[in-house]
Formats: structure tokens, C-alpha cells, sequence
């Protein structure tokens, strides 16, 4: 009977050690999400997105509510609609991140790969595409990347362009 009782003892022992283990592992990864620039689980999200989380060419993040607050405010600000599976977006955004930065200018991301109802809402009809928007409203856009060898396109200095004519309104 003693045999037993210690026996029983050691298996709640250790059914209690996993228990905490457990728990402390899930408070682990809940951190790790809210940590995150899309404040998502990264199984929650697709897996190219995921590929970017540490890139430091995808940190300047929107949420759909943050960019709805901006627009309903009549705000004055450029946003770039990207998706995380985009080609394009993936030869145009590391170019264009940069220039940012040289102008200092704070150009918001949207990812439409993990907020796919922006498509309809925004008038996205592909990617990547820069919009300046004054007041709220969209005054202007570019649509389409940095251009691959022999095939249409922009470079560098058109997104410049774009920034510095937009940037003077």
C-alpha cells in the first residue's frame, strides 16, 4: 500500500511539473506575438509574411484601424500597399524603404497578404502601390515596382520624384 501512495505521489509530481512547464512555455510565445509588428501569431500568418518579420525593410507596419483612423482624421500621409507574397514588392521595397529614410519621410506599410478585405476598401488593384493621400483623400498613386531589366517599370528617382512632388503640397 505505501509502494502505491509513493507511486501515485511521483506521477502527480510530475503531472504537476509539465502543468507549469506548459504554462510558462505558452507565455513564452503570447509575448513573442504581441511582440511582432502585426501583433498576430506567426502560425497565424502566411509564411512570407513571417519571412519579414526581421527584415528591417517592413517595420513601418499599419493596421487596417490605425490607416482607418488616419483617413477618417484627414491626415495628410503616404502609405504603400504591399503583399508579402509579391515579387515585385519584394525587388521594389528595398529600394524604396531606404529612400524613405534619406527623406525622412515615415511611409506606412500595408500588407494586403494578411489584410486581404484593403483590396476592395482601398481601390488596390495590384501590387506594390504608393499612395499619397492629403486630407484623407487620395491625391495621387503610383502603381507597379522597380522595374526588371527590359521590362516596364520605375526606378529609384521616379519614386523620388513622386515623393518630393507630393511632399511640397
Amino acid at each position: 500500500m505505501k509502494k502505491l501512495a509513493i507511486y501515485l505521489s511521483i506521477i502527480i509530481v510530475l503531472f504537476a511539473g509539465l502543468y507549469v512547464v506548459n504554462q510558462q512555455s505558452d507565455k513564452a510565445k503570447n509575448s513573442q506575438y504581441a511582440t511582432n509588428v502585426y501583433g498576430i501569431a506567426p502560425d497565424k500568418l502566411n509564411p512570407e509574411t513571417v519571412k519579414q518579420l526581421d527584415d528591417p525593410n517592413y517595420q513601418n507596419i499599419i493596421l487596417p484601424a490605425e490607416l482607418n483612423k488616419k483617413l477618417d482624421a484627414k491626415e495628410d500621409f503616404f502609405i504603400y500597399y504591399f503583399a508579402s507574397t509579391c515579387s515585385h514588392c519584394k525587388r521594389t521595397t528595398p529600394v524604396l524603404y531606404p529612400l524613405t529614410k534619406e527623406l525622412n519621410l515615415d511611409v506606412k506599410q500595408f500588407n494586403l497578404e494578411e489584410f486581404k478585405d484593403g483590396w476592395g476598401k482601398y481601390k488596390i488593384e495590384s501590387t506594390p502601390t504608393l499612395i499619397y493621400y492629403k486630407a484623407g483623400k487620395e491625391v495621387d498613386r503610383m502603381v507597379g515596382g522597380i522595374a526588371e531589366t527590359g521590362q516596364p517599370g520605375y526606378n529609384a528617382d521616379s519614386y523620388k520624384q513622386f515623393f518630393e512632388k507630393n511632399k511640397a503640397k
